[in-house]
């Protein structure tokens, strides 16, 4: 039987319609929470990208409406998102309805080697116990890192606290390297800011059953973002590349995936998930810094063409710079800079922009002042700061 063909251009189309990014989906048919599921998380490294991603995906939406789905603020269920360690062990807001299956992903994914000296790390015991002590401390309770680190030292001892962790131009205590990792198991995610001190609480979840969890994180990843492969997959999230190819052959043999032809090679699809779309992509969008859709998307050259692999890519990273998004590929970058209500928003393009697009960047950037509860104003022109400012 020969594979099915499937396109840049088809593969872009669904992509974006999937996730909101061809027309952004109605507050009365989604929350939220169901676009950070469509998207498999939102990066919150930067707090105020996240509340962008999602909202932008989300017809009038703004950052108040993810801040309320966070928090529980203005008739908001309390808990619908949560802010912890996604993918690649970095900050994201998840849907706290999925948090049991990623927790029981995250957690069964073969931890990489530690980049810490011999002396630093900890053994085997010692993460357990730290992590058993993370989720007791934290039970009914948010804390803050000093007053973590007091409550783990008082259930472990005084090692847990060596300040052995290179970090920010200072030493954190070393427990912090499993910070992540008590994420996965469910036992630890980010509470309410104390002022400028972040805390963390227990989420109270139990991971569900690991195989089950993977197989569907692999199935929401491929109808998310396929065709992709098992390397897209294992770069995504920073798993080994061996064991998410042993992983795709385990489902391949289950009729779980479909191989399909693209972008020169092979990849995967979720099994019978084989419709696209013949419309090419179309439409100007205003990505922020590490939105799901540059760090997900595969193949990156063709994401990022020709003078884009460059200027909107740090070192071939996605997601360092905001992106100007013309018809599904990197188009250029952009910075937005703040005073009171006022943002003053400099956008790059790597191309000359048609009437069409120029009208279509307009709307965007109303939009985007918008969502960000302010009014924007646009410069085209070089964006001067560096990645990630």
């Amino acid at each position: 039987m020969t594979a099915i063909s499937v396109s840049w251009d088809a593969a872009s189309t669904r992509r974006m319609d999937r996730q909101g990014l061809l027309t952004p989906a109605t507050t009365a048919e989604s929350s939220p929470a169901d676009i950070a599921g469509r998207m498999l998380g939102a990066h919150a490294q930067v707090a105020s990208a996240a509340e962008l991603s999602i909202a932008l995906r989300l017809d009038g939406a703004t950052r108040t409406d993810v801040r309320d789905a966070l928090t529980g603020g203005q008739g908001a269920r309390p808990g619908t998102l949560v802010k912890t360690f996604g993918p690649r062990g970095t900050i994201h807001l998840l849907p706290a309805r999925d948090l049991p299956w990623w927790t029981g992903a995250l957690s069964s994914v073969p931890a990489r080697p530690s980049p810490f000296r011999p002396e630093a790390r900890m053994t085997h015991a010692q993460t357990g116990e730290v992590i058993a002590a993370i989720g007791d401390a934290l039970t009914g309770t948010e804390l803050t890192v000093d007053e973590l680190t007091e409550a783990i030292v008082a259930r472990t001892g005084p090692w847990a606290a060596d300040p052995v962790m290179p970090a920010f131009q200072t030493m954190w205590p070393r427990w912090r390297q499993v910070t992540h990792t008590a994420a996965h198991h469910g036992v630890l995610a980010f509470g309410r800011d104390r002022g400028r001190k972040v805390t963390y609480t227990n989420p109270g979840c139990t991971p569900a059953s690991p195989t089950r969890s993977l197989h569907a994180l692999v199935d929401r990843y491929l109808r998310a973002y396929g065709p992709a492969t098992a390397q897209d997959f294992a770069t995504w999230l920073a798993a080994p590349a061996g064991w998410a190819a042993e992983l795709f052959a385990s489902l391949a043999r289950k009729d779980r995936i479909e191989e399909v032809s693209f972008a020169s090679g092979r990849a995967w699809l979720a099994a019978s998930d084989t419709v696209f779309p013949d419309e090419p992509p179309r439409g100007v969008r205003l990505l922020p810094y590490f939105d799901a859709y540059v760090i997900a998307t595969r193949p990156r050259e063709l994401l990022f063409p020709g003078a884009a692999a460059t200027r909107a890519l740090a070192g071939g990273q996605a997601g360092n710079h905001p992106v100007l998004l013309i018809d599904a590929v990197a188009a250029g970058v952009w910075h937005q800079r703040r005073t009171g209500r006022r943002i003053a928003l400099t956008v790059e393009p790597l191309r000359r922009l048609g009437k069409a697009h120029r009208r279509a960047l307009d709307e965007q950037v109303e939009r985007t002042g918008a969502m960000l509860e302010g009014t924007a104003e646009l410069t085209l022109g070089k964006v001067t700061v560096g990645p990630h400012a």
